[in-house]
């Protein structure tokens, strides 16, 4: 039978063609930014359904080198958890608030963001609208997605809500924490007046005030504008009751005194802006031992959204420390 003669050259010569072609479609394609993020409910144990978004790698474990005590001193391996990251979003806030920290981090970590009861697409109830109960939906969240050692996040009254789960479930869970442009609660003299006449606001013109808040207070850095209103309509979605209720249940708490059971790694992230004085962001600092403080200037409220390359890499850093 007749055997076609091989021809290497030209086999060679297609090979190389659909290298070429592998290269252009798929090694120079235009990809896509966004990580790809999953929905999903955990019901706590007083029956409310908290959703969250989740992204990354998963759980993972890898190699440390450490000295063992053999009599030898051999160098052996054991497994080290990478830590999960959790982001709590503020004051009727939703969880894809933080899509930009998502998209970063979910490339080498497991991600998850979570809507606070009564916000995003979580449960609506009238109780529980106070920063220890709302830790204890941290806590479920924590529990029931298995995302020890995690590294906590929280923004806004966020802040307050994670001094609040310290100080009932302490830090064994706990790789790291961040607290982003809050206190732990307790007032100053003379700030429950100024409290108290922005839950009147609220009450009396709840969209104009919302609306208000949002673009100046924030952000201080153009954002396209669908996002901003896109924003305020999340938080448009909060009954103004519920949004009352909670403002109230922030400002009547006072963990300051938690500070001292802080024993995992902290960071602080504040916006250089009127929301918080410096005065008041370092005396936060101070009150952690060891902790660090990074100021982010001209970014507003929401700086992760306004200055979120600063903000990634910043986070960035603490993540990869904690590993040392």
């Amino acid at each position: 039978m007749f055997q076609p003669k091989f021809d290497f050259s030209s086999h060679l010569a297609r090979t190389a063609s659909l290298l070429a072609v592998f290269f252009v479609f798929v090694v120079l394609a235009p990809r896509s930014q966004a990580a790809r993020t999953e929905n999903g409910f955990i019901t706590t144990p007083d029956g409310v359904k908290i959703h969250y978004l989740e992204a990354g790698t998963g759980r993972q474990t890898t190699l440390k080198p450490v000295i063992s005590k053999r009599p030898m001193g051999e160098v052996a391996l054991e497994p080290q958890r990478i830590p999960s990251i959790l982001f709590v979003p503020g004051w009727t806030m939703p969880a894809w608030i933080w899509q930009k920290q998502i998209d970063y981090f979910s490339k080498n970590y497991r991600v998850v963001a979570m809507d606070p009861r009564c916000q995003g697409e979580s449960s609506q109830t009238s109780e529980g609208l106070y920063p220890a109960a709302r830790a204890r939906d941290i806590e479920a969240i924590v529990d029931q997605l298995h995302l020890a050692p995690v590294v906590l996040v929280g923004w806004s009254m966020a802040v307050t809500e994670l001094a609040a789960y310290v100080e009932q479930f302490g830090t064994k869970d706990i790789a790291g924490l961040v607290f982003v442009d809050d206190n732990f609660g307790g007032l100053a003299p003379g700030e429950a007046k100024g409290d108290l006449a922005f839950m009147n606001q609220v009450l009396t013109d709840r969209r104009k005030t919302t609306s208000d808040f949002i673009r100046t207070v924030f952000f201080k850095r153009t954002q396209p504008e669908g996002h901003v209103q896109r924003v305020i309509d999340a938080s448009l979605k909060v009954p103004t009751n519920t949004a009352v209720a909670l403002l109230l249940g922030k400002f009547a708490a006072d963990f300051r005194s938690t500070a001292a059971k802080m024993d995992k790694p902290t960071l602080f992230c504040y916006a250089d802006s009127p929301y918080m004085t410096h005065a008041a962001q370092l005396r936060m600092q101070q009150s952690v031992r060891g902790s660090r403080l990074e100021v982010f200037e001209g970014a507003g409220h929401a700086l992760f959204v306004d200055d979120a390359e600063h903000f990634n890499s910043v986070l960035a850093g603490f993540m990869e420390g904690l590993a040392k």
